[in-house]
């Protein structure tokens, strides 16, 4: 079928031209049944089918096929012994069914990575559709020619790609209709089935355009994929996907402008495409699929009874069998009564007296303790080996629910090849189990499990079918699988098969049909109250993005919509040469982008993912600046290689990025997202407790005794009085130029603050920011504050709080610097003030240098906090002056 790119022409090939072939059928030979020929043999066998093959391309008249139907029975009489079959045509239909009956369990490809054109469902069978779309000489290809405007149109026979008989290809070729930009060009399309099953089609294009500007740089790929879509109704459903590629066989530095025009061109014609499909079938809307209530409704759970179940369970030969001969053995014991003594026997123990009693005994006691296993077994499967079905989530955040249908062709270790399934689902540290499913290769389930709410939204979803043999044994596995939620779109998930991986998996073709929800129930407040808590957590506030700006970014990597942007920096990827391009951070993924004259680079992996992250110290190839290293886990981000600058013997991928704009702040929103989302729940847990701990600091007491306690525990490190006001003294904590300047003088770099914010009544909340230059610390490191000022109750003054947390300096993360500022009108002069500040270090983790950082820190604080109070009395001395000097004058 010619495919809807008719903005992408492509020329004709030659061996195509001025070609009539039939389009009700096509030649295909039929493989006969023979021995393979050898020596002379087979050479006059090639030869005689490569003088067929000459007249059948090389424009023979109609008269030269009725010698063409003569040739085989020459060459069959030349070799009877050998070919015993005559290759005849066969048609459409047939090649079709062939493939079927070759089909060896392929696995259905993997969209194309330019995108999806079409993902729509319509009521017809995919075998109807399959037929409708690409069967020689289609209706529906000429009227797409027509509304198109497509010209020369030659469609040739569907032929056995270099004599595979399970892939068929043809070629077609078009005249293009002209556009704007190009003009009437022509085309060629290769279409090559890739995997035909009875419900199943996948059918590659590829299209060369050598006539366009730089067409023979590249050619466009097309995948259709014709797939069975289950709905409640009776009707049959196809599931028709089409995705695109380009494939540059040259470099050019017009490689984006290609790709754009392509992707517009062929959004264009498929938007055609589907609206004339539109109208030959109808067309299902494929929101539903991802509508959660609507779907889950369909399915009809089967309560069977314990009676049934064991029923079923227990109707087969051995159990039987069993009971049939121990009746038999009871009824033969009741009616011969007892016996005398014979041999060895003595009162109370009876011998066998016969082999045959010895084996009949043995045979039946046998037979009872297989049946007394099968009933343990059944037992403990069914009552001991519980099931979360119907376990409603709780909580408040992004709830899982997995939708559990059936299981194909599961692998088994007996020899009755049935298996005892379960299914384990694992995320975000959280499992849910599956019911136990006796003695079947086909489990039907139709089980719900709900996974609790989380507060972030999971990455990937890991699924492991176990055998079970018992509650204290350890069960066998029959495969395994990874979901990605971030390579699926919600329609994909809704309703998905899965195949496993495992040896045992792989050699049977085991697969599990989902059906798979993702709900964020409070929306846009989740995504709020996740960011506040990530600000805490690395030090930084973080803002909701815009709609407009997440958009963006899921297009760019291709994400989910339920995936939102958290932070974004300008970096160099370190690689042969540097790359400069933008890391962009969200809550699953660490993400890298660059457009250099058109070549992009591109992508992306899971926190998960990472094992390590390091700090590399200056040096001169990265110009002065520090390197960010990543590491991944072993064969983990596999699709990111291209991105990596060395991958070590045990197969971890490294990735090197640096000359950040603010590196510190980079360096420690990567570090905190990371942290938090690889750590386990219980640690988390332990966080948040630390977390709560350092912002119980922050509290003002209410009461002036627990004040004056909360004051006894921190140490005075100055207090002076000063001949200007308290409005004054408080300009070093409104944010304005003079607290910058002075900041600034008293060795602050990039000094910012946060507008106070009113957290509760007559207390409220900035956030401060700045580096240490070398002079002040020889470390260098970034300083995060949160700063909180409440009135002083009965007297004119204010208390300022702050706590402030040093990164990048040794022992950072073991301790917090608790500050107490209080500021009142001195009793001595209205126009004075006071100040005195306390210093408390907070410690969470134990060092033997403990104590050697405390007296370090207090030294360096008392004398930094002397300099910047008399710097501050100096400009506020000073202004005053100058005011009074310009009155004066006046």
């Amino acid at each position: 079928m010619q495919s809807p790119s008719s903005n992408i022409a492509v020329e004709d090939p030659k061996d195509m031209a001025g070609q009539r072939i039939s389009s009700q059928e096509f030649f295909i030979p039929k493989v006969p049944r023979y021995k393979m020929p050898e020596g002379k043999q087979l050479m006059k066998v090639v030869a005689k089918y490569a003088n067929r093959l000459d007249r059948v391309f090389n424009k023979k008249e109609e008269s030269s096929k009725g010698d063409d139907s003569s040739e085989p029975s020459d060459s069959l009489s030349d070799n009877e012994e050998i070919v015993r079959g005559d290759p005849s045509p066969c048609s459409f239909e047939e090649a079709i069914a062939s493939m079927e009956s070759r089909d060896h369990k392929l696995e259905m490809p993997e969209n194309l990575p330019g995108g999806i054109l079409v993902d729509q469902i319509y009521v017809v069978s995919t075998h109807d559709l399959n037929t409708f779309l690409f069967a020689p000489n289609s209706q529906f290809r000429k009227e797409l020619a027509e509304l198109q405007g497509t010209t020369n149109d030659q469609e040739g026979p569907w032929t056995w790609k270099s004599g595979d008989m399970s892939c068929l290809t043809r070629v077609v070729s078009y005249t293009s209709a002209a556009t704007k930009l190009v003009k009437a060009v022509k085309a060629t399309e290769e279409q090559t089935y890739v995997r035909a099953s009875k419900e199943e089609f996948a059918i590659l294009v590829t299209v060369s355009t050598p006539e366009v500007p730089y067409g023979n740089s590249f050619k466009i790929e097309l995948l259709y994929k014709i797939m069975p879509e289950k709905q409640q109704s009776a009707e049959k459903c196809s599931h028709l996907v089409v995705s695109w590629g380009i494939v540059f066989m040259q470099s050019t530095m017009m490689k984006g402008m290609i790709e754009g025009g392509a992707r517009q061109g062929l959004k264009d014609s498929f938007d055609q495409f589907s609206n004339l499909l539109a109208q030959k079938f109808k067309k299902l809307d494929t929101s539903d699929l991802s509508n959660k209530q609507q779907v889950l409704a369909t399915m009809q759970t089967e309560h069977q009874s314990n009676w049934r179940l064991a029923i079923k369970y227990f109707w087969n030969f051995t159990v039987v069998s069993t009971i049939a001969m121990f009746i038999y053995v009871l009824v033969h014991i009741f009616r011969c009564g007892p016996t005398e003594i014979r041999g060895l026997e003595f009162k109370g123990l009876e011998l066998p007296d016969s082999f045959g009693e010895l084996i009949t005994s043995g045979i039946l006691v046998i037979q009872l303790q297989r049946v007394y296993r099968m009933f343990f077994h059944f037992f403990q499967a069914r009552f001991q080996m519980g099931s979360d079905h119907g376990l409603k989530a709780n909580g408040d955040g992004w709830v899982l629910t997995v939708a559990l249908i059936e299981g194909v062709d599961l692998a088994s270790l007996e020899s009755s090849g049935l298996s005892d399934p379960y299914v384990v689902f694992t995320c975000n540290g959280k499992t849910r189990s599956s019911s136990v499913k006796l003695q079947t290769r086909a489990p039907q389930w139709n089980e719900i499990l709900e996974f609790d709410a989380m507060e972030e939204p999971p990455s990937v979803l890991e699924v492991e079918v176990f055998d079970f043999d018992g509650p204290f044994d350890q069960d066998v596995s029959l495969g395994h699988a990874e979901i990605n939620f971030l390579k699926h779109t919600s329609t994909e998930l809704a309703d998905m098969w899965v195949s496993l991986e495992g040896k045992l998996a792989q050699s049977s073709q085991s697969k599990l049909h989902l059906r798979i929800f993702l709900d964020n129930d409070k929306g846009v407040e989740t995504i709020r109250g996740y960011l506040i808590k990530k600000g805490k957590e690395v030090g930084k506030r973080l803002n909701l993005r815009s709609p407009q700006r997440n958009s963006t970014f899921q297009k760019l990597f291709a994400l989910p919509p339920e995936e939102f942007l958290i932070s974004d920096f300008t970096c160099y990827l370190k690689r042969k040469l540097p790359l400069q391009g933008r890391l962009f951070l969200s809550a699953r993924i660490l993400g890298f982008y660059a457009n250099f004259f058109g070549q992009k680079t591109k992508f992306f992996f899971l926190w998960e993912d990472i094992e390590d992250i390091q700090v590399l110290p200056p040096s001169v190839v990265s110009i002065g600046s520090p390197t960010l290293a990543i590491i991944l886990r072993k064969d983990r981000g596999l699709d990111a290689r291209h991105g990596a600058k060395t991958q070590d013997e045990e197969g971890r991928l490294k990735f090197y990025f640096q000359s950040f704009v603010s590196f510190g702040t980079a360096c420690r929103t990567i570090k905190g997202l990371w942290r938090t989302r690889t750590l386990s729940p219980d640690l988390k847990a332990h966080l948040t407790e630390e977390q709560e701990d350092q912002e119980e600091g922050l509290v003002i007491p209410d009461e002036s005794g627990s004040m004056l306690d909360e004051e006894s525990k921190m140490s005075k490190i100055y207090s002076a009085e000063f001949p200007i006001e308290k409005r004054s003294l408080m300009e070093l904590f409104d944010g304005g130029n003079l607290e910058h300047r002075i900041m600034q003088r008293t060795g602050c770099i990039n000094y910012g603050t946060t507008s106070w914010e009113s957290v509760k009544h007559d207390v409220f909340e900035r956030r401060v920011s700045y580096k240490f230059n070398r002079q002040v610390s020889v470390f260098g490191g970034e300083v995060s504050c949160t700063q909180q000022k409440v009135p002083i109750e009965n007297s004119e003054g204010w208390i300022v709080n702050e706590v402030m947390a040093l990164h990048g300096v040794p022992f950072a993360d073991h301790f917090r610097i608790h500050f107490r500022y209080q500021i009142e009108k001195s009793g001595v002069d209205d126009c004075a003030c006071k100040c005195e500040a306390y210093i408390k270090i907070m410690w969470f983790k134990s060092s033997k240098f403990q104590q050697r950082i405390n007296q370090n820190i207090t030294a360096k604080f008392t004398n930094r906090l002397k300099e910047i109070f008399e710097m501050l009395q100096k400009e506020v001395m000073f202004v005053s002056q100058k005011d009074s000097s310009i009155e004066a004058s006046s």
